[in-house]
């Protein structure tokens, strides 16, 4: 993982919180990772938590012109090895799998030509909807990769699949996609 350029998407779901953990076991493997963080995101986790984890600003913009004069969907996407989006919210899944750009997040998944792994998250009944199934088959034919939800309790108060993979099982496939 050493010097690896790893980018993490944060969307707008309670596992916001699991992802916090995953970044830090990122960088104390050596890895140099940017965040991007949706505005219902930010609701749940702060930018202070991932820059003070990463060491790096948070991104939550798609044009700011001092950072990042080309765009940051750009720049980000082109130094990246890895995309991971995690919570990928329902919303992400359904905007990235028909290719709507409406935010940094959407706009930068289309312009990654890297390894893409996605960690839906979501209430169980959100999880079944034929919608949101058809939406993962989509992402998969693209090239994503997704790591599945588990089954356990959820933060509707309920026990069912929706369950955000826990951070060790994302840094063991992030690892061995970059591994390859």
């Amino acid at each position: 993982m050493k010097n690896r350029e790893i980018l993490i998407g944060v969307t707008g779901g309670i596992a916001a919180y699991k992802t916090a953990s995953l970044v830090s076991t990122l960088v104390q493997a050596g890895a140099k990772v940017s965040v991007v963080m949706t505005r219902s995101a930010r609701k749940f986790v702060g930018t202070a938590t991932f820059s003070a984890l990463t060491g790096r600003p948070v991104n939550t913009r798609a044009f700011s012109d001092d950072a990042h004069p080309l765009g940051a969907h750009i720049e980000l996407a082109e130094q990246a090895e890895l995309l991971c989006v995690a919570p990928a919210t329902a919303n992400f899944l359904a905007k990235a799998a028909t290719g709507m750009a409406e935010d940094l997040l959407t706009t930068l998944y289309l312009s990654c030509k890297c390894p893409i792994l996605l960690a839906p998250a979501m209430n169980s009944a959100m999880w079944e909807k034929p919608a949101v199934q058809r939406n993962i088959c989509q992402l998969t034919e693209d090239g994503a990769d997704v790591v599945l939800p588990t089954e356990g309790w959820l933060s509707c108060r309920q026990t069912g699949v929706g369950r955000m993979a826990e951070a060790e099982v994302l840094f063991t496939e992030i690892q061995r996609r970059l591994d390859h």
